[in-house]
């Protein structure tokens, strides 16, 4: 599959089939992700790979409980409190696997630099006929610290990028994309 083809099929998947990903398959990945530029070259990703269902679904509960108590009673966000608030809902989508790409907090571009590695991580998913999908509601409680312990990581570490990976049960159709506003000068 060429590159453009990736590009314009990638999706967020969030229906996965129960079929393990192997150890092989995602290490495959990891080096995919690690081929990213980084600023300065100083590949400061760290990936932590969570592959067991119950260690999932503890940090799924405790992210969710987490999310509860930081948007609050009468927020703006009652649609997610309601999302969250439901005792069926996974944040992970029951993927099978997690990879959560991470970088010391005294990285400079450590946001950036986890995002291109990311970015490759799902490109190479999708190449594999994966799906993949960033789980932006782990991000909160994976940056605590009972978050970053549950991972592996110590206080000097910043959980950046959750990436769930897996078997898509079906494609999800393509988004529609706004036309780009793109100011030319010169």
């Amino acid at each position: 599959m060429d590159l453009a083809e990736l590009l314009y099929q990638r999706r967020s998947v969030r229906d996965f089939a129960v079929e393990p990903v192997s150890r092989e398959v995602l290490t495959q990945l990891i080096d995919a992700a690690i081929q990213a530029p980084s600023a300065m070259n100083e590949q400061p990703w760290h990936f932590s790979v969570v592959t067991d269902k119950g260690q999932l679904s503890r940090i799924s509960e405790r992210a969710k409980a987490y999310l509860m108590e930081e948007f609050g009673e009468g927020s703006h966000m009652d649609h997610i409190r309601q999302t969250l608030g439901d005792p069926q809902f996974q944040i992970f989508y029951h993927a099978p696997a997690l990879v959560v790409i991470s970088a010391p907090k005294s990285a400079q571009w450590a946001v950036e630099d986890c995002a291109l590695a990311a970015e490759n991580l799902m490109l190479a998913a999708q190449a594999m006929k994966l799906g993949t999908c960033w789980i932006g509601f782990a991000q909160s409680w994976l940056n605590t610290d009972d978050g970053r312990a549950a991972i592996g990581l110590d206080e000097t570490q910043m959980p950046v990028a959750p990436i769930i990976v897996g078997h898509p049960k079906h494609t999800p159709p393509a988004v529609p994309r706004r036309k780009p506003n793109i100011k030319w000068i010169g």
